[in-house]
């Protein structure tokens, strides 16, 4: 019998794209304390589970490893930086603009329980790679549990 996920990757998609949307609503904080908008651009991520743990990659062409920040919170990973703007040098009319620059901030929903402790991140030609080793899942393991009396407690 053949699977077909057509309708869930599809829900997952349009899941996607609504995450992107509430996330260029956020407003973030630095490091003074100062409240900014950020995500002039919202970099596109890949999710996807191997047999050693879940892997997450990045686009972030432009982007400084020093400006990234990373960090996992309740099952999502937030991911933070800036591209900055290059300025060609001498006189300069642009006719047409379309590579966006400035800070930005995703945060992607991982969906499973992520190994946050040994989780491993790099940067390498534009693209973030982040790894998370496997969780041990007990769900559905049967797990025994002792039962004393009342006597054997007072």
């Amino acid at each position: 019998m053949e699977h077909s996920f057509g309708p869930y990757l599809e829900i997952a998609r349009i899941q996607s794209e609504m995450n992107k949307l509430f996330d260029v609503l956020l407003v973030m904080r630095d490091e003074e304390g100062t409240e900014e908008f950020v995500n002039a651009w919202i970099p596109s991520v890949d999710v996807c589970r191997t047999s050693e743990g879940l892997v997450l990659r990045a686009e972030l062409p432009g982007v400084p490893s020093k400006t990234l920040k990373l960090s996992a919170l309740g099952g999502a990973l937030i991911i933070m930086g800036e591209r900055p703007r290059r300025q060609p040098a001498g006189q300069v009319k642009f006719h047409c603009m379309e590579r966006v620059t400035g800070k930005f901030r995703r945060v992607v929903p991982l969906g499973v329980p992520i190994n946050t402790r040994d989780a491993r991140a790099i940067l390498r030609h534009g693209v973030l790679e982040v790894f998370f080793p496997k969780v041990t899942n007990r769900r559905g393991e049967e797990v025994m549990i002792p039962v004393q009396s009342a006597e054997e407690i007072q």
